[in-house]
């Protein structure tokens, strides 16, 4: 039998692991897992399953993560985005009860594989459809859903509707209805942790809001006053399988698991390079679809939700000086001692102080500095990330991933189709030819245009480029004798782009105007040959370089009549 290569048994991390790692990577399973427990069962909640459901998926996800994973410090487990889009994607399907933690389950295991497919594929590159506004306003949109799906909870309030319009006008149109006891419960154990946070960022608030709260409803028997608690939780280990799902659910979960896949790994990757950066190492784009499908894995054959990487437990597993993956088996083992031994404390947990978690998180997930930022440099930047959170309230979580990634589509197109254009000129003291609007004192041949368009040519922008290209021609000061298209930004063309090439062509032949190429790459030479636009260029009018251009005209110019 053929051996597994070494590589695939030994995690990358393990390889080189100096003895000075030893005590911030253990430090940081700890700690990391004292902010995990409170944390991913609030997400229990948001996704309307058992906290044992979120618990687990932590313990299946992370730890084959750590033998798949190129990031050495990403924390894996539920977060509030996939938490979020779980209860979107199974809303339809159940209200609740046993049924909604095996299709929970079945997502994280069609979740696992889009990704493999993925990576069987080499999809890495899709992660870059978003642009940084839209991530940003997408997390906004997740925050003011995820805030909404818990303001019932969090005050007492019973609330059954699923979007968060309709959530918010049900909760505020019913406040007269809040129950005391759980209100002052929830908000004040909300008040407690942005208070903690802000003072003491590092420190694990979480854990220590819900201690708080699970005290104050111990201490004044709260329980008896209506303030409901998370309940027992099933203490044994799971048993590894399959959730039995008809095959009917599972076509229905297609659409939502693709969607789960693209979210989680575009948050894997976005947040593994950030904290890898720190440390001047790299993450593997291919490498973290295949580490995201096998964690989705894991967390689905324990009966887990999907799972994707948490930033705010990355950042404080840096924080406290984490440096490779064996914080996060520290993490894990920490998570099965407590679910096994501390069954009682967990299960005496306030359903409004997990709210106040849930509330808490999603205040992190509000980028304000980076929508200022937007703003500043360009307002559209801003107005992007403002519809894609407007999109996310709007259509849900699961449409508004389609919008979001509409949006960079169609932002990216509004780049392309119109690009700079620039006639080029030679500025005295400066070597090369530039854009004679961005110097004054440039100087164009008598007679030469060289213009350039900054785009490649396609059917969105090949009549944009037409008409842009004969309006030069039309308000240039000296009648123009040759027109010569700089094609270094040209790095591509579909037919569109070529039949307007060639209409251009016409048309300035009609005027009695040479048509020339500069500066064209070897790639766009080969989509050109054979186009009725390239076999009307004579040889003598394709340059190399822009001063061989300028000799030529020079050259042409001194022998013909003027």
């Amino acid at each position: 039998m053929k051996a597994v290569p070494q590589r695939v048994l030994v995690p990358t991390w393990v390889r080189g692991y100096e003895r000075t790692w030893l005590r911030g990577d253990v430090l940081a399973g700890i700690t990391v897992t004292a902010y995990l427990i409170p944390q991913v069962m609030a997400y229990a909640e948001v996704a309307g399953v058992p906290p044992e459901a979120t618990l687990w998926a932590t313990v299946g996800g992370l730890t084959v993560y750590v033998f798949l994973g190129s990031s050495r410090q990403l924390s894996v487990g539920p977060e509030s985005t996939t938490a979020l889009m779980t209860a979107t994607a199974l809303g339809s399907l159940v209200a609740a009860g046993d049924d909604r933690v095996a299709l929970a389950a079945a997502l994280a295991l069609m979740v696992a594989v889009c990704c493999l497919v993925g990576w069987v594929l080499r999809l890495g590159a899709l992660a870059d459809l978003l642009s940084r506004p839209v991530l940003v306003g997408y997390l906004a949109g997740i925050a003011f859903t995820m805030a909404a799906s818990q303001l019932g909870k969090l005050l007492g309030i019973d609330e059954n509707e699923s979007s968060f319009v309709d959530e918010v006008r049900q909760v505020f149109g019913h406040l007269d209805e809040a129950q005391a006891p759980t209100a002052i419960l929830g908000l004040g154990t909300l008040a407690v942790l942005l208070t903690l946070s802000h003072f003491f960022p590092r420190a694990p608030v979480a854990l220590i809001g819900m201690l708080g709260a699970t005290a104050v409803v111990w201490f004044f028997d709260l329980q008896d006053k209506g303030v409901a608690v998370v309940g027992d939780i099933s203490a044994g280990l799971p048993v590894p399988g399959l959730p039995g799902v008809g095959a009917g659910d599972l076509t229905a979960l297609i659409g939502p698991a693709i969607g789960v896949a693209f979210v989680a790994y575009t948050d894997n990757i976005l947040t593994g390079r950030a904290f890898a950066a720190r440390q001047g190492q790299t993450v593997d784009a291919q490498r973290e679809l295949l580490a995201l499908g096998g964690a989705n894995l894991g967390a689905g054959l324990v009966g887990g939700i999907p799972v994707s990487s948490s930033g705010s437990r990355t950042a404080i597993g840096d924080a406290v000086g984490q440096r490779t993956q064996l914080g996060g088996l520290v993490t894990v083992v920490c998570t099965v001692l407590a679910v096994l031994t501390l069954g009682p404390l967990l299960a005496a947990f306030p359903v409004a102080g997990l709210a106040a978690v849930v509330v808490y998180a999603a205040t992190r997930l509000v980028d304000v500095r980076e929508l200022v930022r937007f703003g500043r440099f360009r307002t559209s930047e801003l107005v992007l990330a403002i519809a894609t959170t407007v999109a996310v309230l709007v259509f849900d979580v699961l449409l508004g991933i389609v919008a979001a990634i509409a949006l960079s589509v169609l932002d990216l197109l509004r780049r392309v189709a119109r690009p700079h254009d620039a006639v080029l000129g030679i500025v005295p003291g400066i070597a090369g030819m530039h854009d004679v609007d961005d110097y004054p004192s440039a100087r164009v041949e008598p007679g030469l245009m060289i213009y350039r368009y900054d785009s490649p040519l396609f059917f969105a922008n090949a009549e944009d480029f037409r008409q842009r290209a004969l309006r030069s021609v039309d308000e240039a000061e000296v009648p123009v004798r040759w027109f010569v298209l700089n094609v270094e930004a040209i790095s591509e063309v579909d037919i569109t782009a070529t039949d307007a090439l060639e209409e251009l062509r016409t048309e300035l032949d009609r005027r009695g105007i040479e048509v020339g190429i500069a500066r064209m790459k070897e790639e766009l030479r080969e989509e050109l040959t054979g186009t009725a636009f390239f076999r009307q260029i004579s040889a003598d009018r394709i340059f190399a370089t822009l001063p061989t251009t300028v000799a030529a005209y020079q050259e042409w110019a001194g022998r013909q009549p003027t």
